[in-house]
């Protein structure tokens, strides 16, 4: 168990934990405006709370207070950790759940995994794993990803059939192993995958002995915005990775989840590519701790987005674009002539908006747990105030 004490001996500078943020214009925004707690303020962009060092340090040091402290973890086996896998393998409904460091990792051992040996595993073209990777699939593991629907969320069962075609009448065989579906996708500003269309894949994927893999790390927010849970979306997969810094706002960290046949000596190949962490306590902890009541939290967030949007798009100087098949994204149209001046405005109300869009439109923002603080009325009174000062 980490106590108060052992815990401040370990970490008390808080730089050992990095910053939590995911975005560059998140650092750009804490130096331009006046700053107030991440558990206080309401931070209108991105995925999470955004966290910084400070306030990472002082969760970690209250969760150790309380009651049975955080249990340890060794090598990122057993602990805290172990407590972590399990809670999200029954929130996935998957035998299994492993802690890695990073959802690079997760999305690589995945498809390493479910090939078995040298082959081809299809992508989309606009995905985190084809685009974000540095080809660590294709370099490492001897797996070719074969991208479909450049420019799209989506792809198509006939563009796999298609593509299927294609190989077999290729005059070396070339397999497909593994499908690999992202959603929803941060390249198309978190639009989500055709649920049709993903039905139909996974479906032809089982009846031709193809595996599939859920690039899910947004997948409880996607859930804010449909009637499906995550273990209905996950459930066609053989696995699914989750981010847990994301919006569960760990330092870093990801879940991979599947069958237990998979998934139960996964460490040995965690560690033999340098991810067996001697301590993912902090990581683990504090993901825990924002995972659990995420669920209802986040509906009332964007509950509170939904009337908020009604209200200020009565106003002249507002207008929302919404992202077609969206998610958590959205455009902000606003009529000012200083949207810099506007966003100092609110944020000396403790409202967070990112930096302006390059044309001057307005802003694009996201919905995260933080717009459960405070109700819609509130806010849109805020922004018509600072629009009109």
């Amino acid at each position: 168990m980490i106590d108060r004490r052992r815990f401040l001996q370990f970490g008390a500078a808080s730089g050992v934990f990095g910053l939590t943020t995911s975005q560059a214009e998140q650092s750009a925004v804490a130096a331009s405006q006046p700053q107030a707690s991440s558990e206080q303020s309401v931070k209108l962009f991105g995925d999470g709370l955004g966290l910084t060092p400070d306030d990472s340090v002082k969760l970690l040091t209250r969760l150790a207070e309380e009651g049975e402290g955080v249990q340890a973890d060794s090598y990122s086996n057993g602990g805290v950790v172990e407590e972590l896998e399990q809670a999200f393998a029954a929130a996935l409904g998957k035998e299994r759940a492993v802690f890695m460091p990073t959802g690079t990792l997760a999305n690589h051992l995945a498809v390493r995994t479910l090939a078995g040996g040298p082959s081809r595993a299809i992508v989309q073209a606009e995905s985190h794993l084809y685009n974000d990777t540095g080809d660590t699939v294709q370099t490492l593991s001897n797996i070719q990803l074969v991208p479909l629907a450049p420019g799209r969320a989506t792809f198509t069962v006939d563009e796999v059939r298609a593509l299927l075609d294609r190989t077999a009448s290729g005059r070396v065989a070339t397999p497909v192993s593994v499908i690999s579906i992202e959603s929803p996708v941060r390249r198309k500003s978190g639009e989500i995958f055709d649920e049709t269309e993903m039905d139909k894949i996974t479906a032809f994927a089982r009846q031709n002995g193809i595996h599939t893999h859920l690039d899910g790390a947004r997948i409880f927010l996607q859930t804010g915005f449909g009637e499906q849970s995550a273990a209905d979306y996950a459930r066609p997969f053989d696995t699914v990775y989750v981010s847990l810094y994301k919006y569960f706002n760990a330092p870093s960290g990801a879940i991979l989840a599947g069958p237990s046949a998979l998934l139960d000596k996964m460490f040995h190949a965690r560690r033999m590519f340098g991810g067996g962490l001697a301590h993912a306590w902090p990581f683990a902890a504090i993901a825990l701790h924002y995972f659990r009541g995420f669920p209802e939290r986040y509906a009332r967030a964007v509950h509170v987005s939904n009337e908020w949007k009604q209200l200020v798009s009565k106003h002249d100087a507002f207008s929302i674009k919404p992202i077609p098949a969206g998610t958590n994204l959205f455009w902000l149209q606003v009529k000012h002539p200083d949207l810099d001046r506007f966003r100092n405005r609110l944020a000396h109300q403790n409202v967070r908006l990112p930096a302006p869009l390059v044309d001057g439109s307005g802003f694009r923002l996201g919905i995260n747990e933080s717009w459960g603080r405070i109700t819609s009325s509130d806010l849109a009174g805020m922004f018509v105030q600072a629009v009109e000062a």
